[in-house]
């Protein structure tokens, strides 16, 4: 089995703690040797005890989906010959409530905009092209979050 490992580290420095009034600041660190600095989200944990620079669980969460979405696709478009010049997505997660009303992110909406070298694919290539990549995405496997993909089906080209 594989393990997936990151360290996670949070010190309470001269603050009280009890009353609140603490850091939210804490960093990431993964096996490669990157620190990302991450705190709660201001829209959670208001400033100053939050940190609106750093990446809030949340962010991780729908950039981890959309993340894992791209690399499925890019290796699906490069088997099939299809090259790829430009991959953007702006992807949305959205707060709501479960049956239990617990906050969660109720639904992440991926909207991938694509760039091709040569003819553009049809768009019912590039939509199939974005469901194999989602049902392979290891990290929209393991949530029960809804995750929409909206590909952005543009006809423009670089190259």
């Amino acid at each position: 089995m594989t393990e997936i490992q990151s360290t996670i580290v949070w010190e309470r420095g001269a603050a009280q703690f009890i009353d609140g009034k603490y850091s939210r600041a804490h960093s990431w660190s993964f096996d490669g040797g990157a620190v990302v600095p991450a705190s709660s989200s201001p829209h959670i944990v208001p400033l100053p005890f939050s940190i609106e620079s750093a990446v809030d669980p949340e962010e991780a969460f729908v950039a981890s989906l959309s993340s894992c979405h791209m690399l499925w696709f890019l290796s699906i478009a490069a088997k099939r010959g299809l090259r790829v010049n430009f991959y953007r997505d702006v992807a949305v997660g959205e707060m709501g409530h479960n049956e239990h009303n617990k906050l969660v992110i109720s639904r992440v909406r991926l909207r991938p905009e694509i760039h091709w070298d040569g003819e553009t694919p049809a768009d019912s290539v590039i939509v199939e092209m974005h469901h194999d990549a989602h049902a392979e995405c290891f990290i929209a496997n393991s949530v029960r979050t809804k995750v929409l993909t909206e590909p952005i089906l543009k006809r423009t080209n670089l190259g």
